[in-house]
């Protein structure tokens, strides 16, 4: 859910705490630019570099109409360059048996990661177009989209691991080392694939060629 007022002024003591602690971090970084250069600087890139200051909190909190109870709230509060940033998760899970750190962290993330995975199939290969006019044909569209995503993220796992693309979207996979011009001949031995020489993604290509080939055939 959104912050609004209430939900501020009952997070105020975290939201000081998180701020103090990243002013901490900085006074350093500002007291040793202030001995290098004899002019005051711009430190707004150099503050990008401290690292933001987060914490969380659970609060207790009732709308004034939708809701019948109070409801358990996690406060996810950080402070940096960009200045004051808040979320607020929504929970049944009592703080007697999850505290909020690790609510948000273990339960919320990884559930809003699952749904990025299915933004990526939708989005980056076009899984909502069903729009033929049976339902068999839209079922075989979505298989197709649905092979097409394990077969990108199953190249992404083996083949991009410790890589610039190894943590990449499936979009950014398909425009980078899939969508390239090339010249293709064919022999009665061999297929052979000649891409640009000014590939900026060649070396990664290169990599990934030799991985699959070290792919264990199935049948």
């Amino acid at each position: 859910m959104g912050t609004n007022g209430v939900l501020k002024l009952r997070a105020d003591d975290v939201i000081e705490k998180a701020k103090h602690e990243y002013e901490k971090k900085l006074a350093p970084i500002i007291e040793l630019m202030d001995s290098l250069f004899q002019k005051k600087e711009d430190l707004e890139e150099v503050k990008k570099l401290v690292p933001i200051s987060t914490w969380h909190r659970s609060i207790r909190y009732k709308t004034e109409k939708s809701w019948s109870c109070q409801r358990r709230v996690v406060t996810k509060v950080c402070y940096g360059s960009d200045g004051l940033k808040m979320r607020h998760v929504v929970t049944s899970l009592p703080a007697s048996k999850i505290p909020p750190s690790k609510l948000y962290t273990k339960k919320y993330c990884p559930r809003g990661e699952m749904e990025n995975r299915s933004k990526e199939q939708q989005l980056d290969l076009l899984a909502d177009r069903t729009s033929t006019q049976t339902f068999q044909s839209n079922q075989l569209r979505l298989w197709i989209h649905s092979w097409a995503y394990v077969l990108i993220n199953a190249f992404r796992q083996h083949c991009l691991k410790k890589t610039s693309l190894a943590k990449a979207t499936v979009g950014r996979i398909r425009l980078n080392l899939l969508k390239l011009g090339a010249r293709i001949k064919i022999s009665c031995r061999r297929i052979i694939i000649a891409i640009a020489s000014a590939c900026p993604y060649q070396d990664i290509l290169s990599i990934a060629n030799k991985r699959i080939k070290t792919i264990p055939n199935t049948g």
